[in-house]
């Protein structure tokens, strides 16, 4: 595992908030990464796009479309921050496929701060727009009167886990898949196996990539959907 271990780009000592890692250094590489894309390469905006053009405004009708089909048309306004989330999130885990790269998804103190940005955004917008209606997202007006403080308690505490959930996955996928690449790499010194083990990390590498964009798209339809319900909330 200690292919998820932050280490200090300057000197050996103790990690501090402040200190400079691999793990801030690819994430500013990210960050770059998305600005050449989106920013740089799409900047001339020609009628025959360039392969970066064409790239980027893939992304941006991809994002466009979901927000729009899950969340509704009014909640078009807040796209941008959730192409911000899908843009991040897809680099890093595509930039963490590269050799000697840091798959700064990997770790639950990147995905987390992520998810419960999402979480601090979908409830203050909620309450926000809809004021005590939004309260409402607990109350199952549907199910027999009895049972709807039970249900609602359900509710509350299924709520307040979205970050978590919403955390882990992406990061438990992308640590998963890692180790597993690197497991079959240690078989792969052993001459009698070697073959199979260059295959299976092979497959395992193709698998990878594919994790990389369901895993980005994953956490930004889950956003979608608490933006829906931060919009109307209703049960």
């Amino acid at each position: 595992m200690d292919q998820f271990k932050p280490v200090s780009l300057f000197g050996d000592g103790t990690i501090h908030w402040y200190t400079v890692t691999n793990v801030t250094l690819w994430m500013a590489i990210t960050v770059l990464a998305i600005v050449l894309l989106l920013v740089v390469g799409s900047r001339g905006r020609a009628m025959v796009p360039s392969k970066g053009q064409s790239i980027a405004e893939l992304m941006y009708g991809f994002v466009y479309k979901m927000v729009e089909d899950v969340a509704g048309k009014d909640a078009i306004r807040y796209f941008p921050y959730i192409m911000t989330l899908f843009s991040f999130i897809v680099f890093a885990n595509i930039l963490g496929l590269l050799p000697l790269s840091f798959t700064t998804t990997s770790h639950i103190a990147v995905t987390g701060v992520l998810a419960l940005l999402v979480f601090s955004f979908v409830t203050i917008l909620g309450f926000v727009k809809n004021g005590s209606k939004f309260l409402a997202l607990f109350w199952i007006s549907s199910a027999p009167l009895a049972v709807r403080p039970l249900l609602a308690v359900i509710e509350l505490i299924s709520y307040f886990v979205r970050p978590v959930s919403h955390s882990i996955r992406l990061a438990g996928n992308m640590m998963a898949g890692h180790a597993v690449i690197k497991v079959f790499a240690g078989f792969a010194a052993i001459a009698a196996i070697s073959p199979v083990s260059i295959l299976a990390i092979t497959a395992m590498y193709g698998l990878e990539i594919l994790v990389a964009f369901i895993q980005a798209y994953v956490f930004t339809i889950l956003t979608c959907v608490y933006l829906k319900d931060a919009l109307h909330p209703v049960h």
